[in-house]
């Protein structure tokens, strides 16, 4: 559906991607991720055409859109600050680029409403000045505008950053059924994680103008590819020296110069024996309770490693109290210093 091969874009000497190459199916929920000022709004903006690379095409359904208008690629955006007209009604922001494209006047009302209903926006709220909604609601107009021309792709670009965080989690559960129930490709552009996991069919890493990995969000979060995914993704423990050479001991098959992360979920307190896997005693040091879960600050002397424990209303660890912690050298992600390339379990 949408090919981006070897994409090299300069800002005069700076270059901002090195060598970018995506390709995002057809109906797929597609997400550019990672850090402040690493690429992915760039990358974004080059397959919309508000940016045109320096080296590279760019390719939707095997037609090269490369030096495209952007009102002729057929793209619909969704920007961070919404970029609605604050002084005009909900109706008149969605009916916009039908009225560019001089539809007739019965045409527009039906295909507004239409889209109006799909994203829950009453007949009452298209009479309201933008101004007037919350932020939830401003969300859905710009969704609605943006689909309403009935684009062959949406790009989004951080939606829901100005959302507070409960309504952040609602919405974005509204977005991912929206987009399964029109079935457009979307590409989504997000710094936050948990977003990009929640809501990614698939996902590519970025960092300082690099794609570190693609891949599905088990990929990702499970068999990071690099040292930069593994740390960026969800939290985890890098294991201390003294840990290592206990695995090792053991003949746990990891090397020593490696560095070696676990999963927070996978390190296990007061654990049965397990023949393979490393049981070192510890103190626990704090908690924080999530209700869900709780999360444990352990001291194994060497190190404080981080548990998470799924909260059963029975065993609860007490600051000071003495516990055991176990790990499985097959849950581990490992990387050489210069991170490379890894050696997951």
């Amino acid at each position: 559906m949408i090919r981006l091969n070897n994409i090299v874009v300069k800002f005069g000497d700076f270059t901002a991607l090195h060598d970018i190459n995506v390709h995002v199916k057809e109906g797929e929920f597609f997400t550019f991720l990672g850090p402040s000022g690493c690429g992915k709004t760039t990358t974004l903006r080059t397959v919309t055409g508000f940016i045109e690379p320096a080296e590279g095409s760019v390719f939707v359904k095997d037609k090269d859109i490369t030096h495209v208008p952007i009102e002729d690629r057929n793209i619909g955006i969704v920007f961070q600050s919404y970029a609605l007209f604050p002084t005009m009604t909900v109706y008149d922001n969605i009916a916009f680029g039908l009225r560019v494209k001089k539809m007739k006047r019965a045409e527009v009302d039906e295909k507004v409403r239409t889209i109006a209903r799909k994203v829950d926006l009453s007949d009452e709220q298209l009479k309201k000045a933008v101004s007037q909604l919350s932020g939830g609601q401003q969300q859905r107009v710009a969704i609605a505008r943006a689909l309403v021309t009935e684009p062959a792709i949406i790009c989004l670009d951080e939606p829901l950053s100005n959302l507070d965080a409960k309504l952040r989690v609602q919405l974005r559960g509204e977005l991912k059924k929206m987009q399964k129930d029109f079935g457009i490709t979307s590409i989504y552009v997000t710094h936050d994680q948990e977003e990009a996991l929640t809501l990614s069919d698939r996902i590519a890493v970025f960092n300082k103008g690099y794609i570190e990995q693609i891949g599905t969000p088990n990929e990702i979060y499970n068999h990071s590819a690099t040292e930069f995914v593994c740390n960026f993704i969800g939290d985890i423990n890098r294991l201390s020296e003294e840990v290592v050479d206990k695995l090792l001991a053991m003949g746990a098959p990891i090397r020593k110069e490696d560095h070696h992360y676990v999963r927070l979920e996978r390190v296990h307190v007061n654990a049965p024996e397990t023949p393979g896997a490393l049981t070192v005693p510890g103190t626990v040091d704090s908690r924080e309770y999530y209700g869900l879960y709780i999360k444990y600050y352990i001291d194994l002397g060497s190190q404080t490693i981080k548990v998470i424990e799924r909260n059963d209303g029975v065993n609860l660890y007490e600051p000071g109290q003495r516990v055991t912690v176990q790990i499985n050298p097959a849950d581990l992600m490992s990387y050489p210093p210069s991170g490379e390339e890894a050696s997951k379990g």
